[in-house]
């Protein structure tokens, strides 16, 4: 039996942080949490997640510069689906969000069952990548 997937989610908002946990309860998954960007890192080495649920607008180190890094680490952490939630949706975000390596965007608010088959459709993209 493979183990459940892991999911972290990258938020400065707590109860952004608890909305997600709560919206994916009916998802079997593991669930792990970082308030900002910079620590991300600590959880992503801890946890090699198989998908980052990742706010664009933090203090300390906001979602694209989180994402450029994670782009940069070795090993398998750099190739894990990162989805971008945020309010500010606009061509231009749309833009530098990709080129900094983020593999889709989704819309805040997000309600939940568009997050479970969010977290459901890169969960199982990042497992048949590695079979």
């Amino acid at each position: 039996m493979s183990p459940l997937p892991h999911i972290l989610t990258v938020d400065d908002s707590k109860g952004l942080r608890l909305f997600v946990q709560q919206a994916l309860a009916g998802f079997a998954c593991d669930h792990g949490e970082a308030a900002n960007g910079y620590n991300a890192f600590f959880a992503i080495e801890r946890t090699r997640p198989d998908l980052i649920l990742l706010d664009l607008s933090m203090p300390v180190m906001d979602g694209l510069e989180a994402t450029r890094r994670i782009r940069r680490m070795d090993g398998p952490a750099s190739q894990t689906p990162i989805v971008a939630l945020t309010a500010d949706i606009d061509p231009e975000l749309e833009d530098r969000a990709r080129e900094a390596g983020v593999s889709q965007l989704a819309a805040k608010p997000i309600d939940p069952p568009r997050l479970r088959d969010i977290a459901n459709r890169w969960a199982q993209h990042k497992k048949q990548a590695a079979e």
